[in-house]
């Protein structure tokens, strides 16, 4: 269960990272080559990296082990229905 919850936290850090760069630097989508698009990045990565602050989560450990058990859950009824749809 700790690598599991290990993976997710990387898996949500990811998910925010990516949405600042796709709101702060794609979302203007006017770039005429890739180079522009490529250094447009690596301005951001160093200009985020050099401001950015770590943030406070309000998800805790538990909301945490809440929402793995009802994933569990969903999985196993959504299994179970396909195994009763497959016919025999």
């Amino acid at each position: 269960m700790a690598i599991r919850r290990q993976r997710l936290r990387q898996a949500v850090a990811a998910l925010i990272y990516f949405s600042v760069v796709q709101r702060k630097v794609v979302s203007p989508n006017d770039f005429t080559n890739l180079t522009q698009d490529r250094d447009r990045l690596r301005d951001f990565e160093d200009r985020y990296s050099a401001t950015a602050q770590p943030f406070q989560w309000r998800f805790t450990t538990s909301d945490l082990d809440d929402l793995l058990a009802r994933l569990d859950r969903h999985t196993a009824d959504h299994q179970e229905e396909s195994s009763a749809a497959q016919p025999d």
